[in-house]
């Protein structure tokens, strides 16, 4: 697990990765039909940021051959910045038992992780996820938990060198 930026894409790439599921090219037969949660604190369904965000997430899937309705389907929830509601929707994607869930930042990342079990959630934009108790390493995250924090605590040191002086 590497925490720096990255791109939408290669987050997607990961979330593909992460719940190990197997993309059949061609199949004739119909596909289980997988779910995935998504959670987002901070935003509401309505902000531009938002649609934004869920929709490079659904061009990702789709990318990786994730068809929403065909082989594939996505449970959303966007509690703003209300803490009883983001809580309430944490407790409902996990009650709804999905086969991975997103998210999106590290207030959401927190709430879900408080009572997933062992659903596997895949997290983005967590300041320091080791010290918050989600993985155990970088390089071996362990549990149910992986993703990508906001920075990669062994640059810090370069940052000042790259003042350009």
């Amino acid at each position: 697990m590497h925490f720096h930026h990255l791109k939408r894409r290669e987050f997607i790439t990961l979330l593909g990765g992460a719940a190990a599921w197997p993309i059949a090219a061609g199949a004739q037969q119909a596909e289980r039909l997988r779910r995935i949660g998504v959670l987002n604190a901070g935003l509401t369904e309505k902000d531009s940021e938002a649609q934004l965000r869920i929709a490079a997430f659904r061009q990702g899937l789709q990318n990786l051959g994730w068809i929403e309705g065909r082989n594939v389907h996505i449970e959303e929830r966007w509690p703003g910045g209300n803490a009883e509601r983001l809580r309430s929707f944490a407790a409902e994607l996990i009650g709804m038992r999905p086969d991975a869930i997103f998210a999106g930042n590290e207030a959401a990342t927190m709430a879900l992780h408080q009572t997933a079990g062992t659903l596997p959630i895949v997290f983005a934009q967590v300041a320091d996820p080791v010290a918050n108790g989600l993985v155990a390493s970088p390089a071996r995250p362990g549990g149910n938990v992986t993703g990508f924090a906001l920075w990669e605590y062994g640059f810090a040191g370069k940052w000042g060198s790259c003042s350009g002086k």
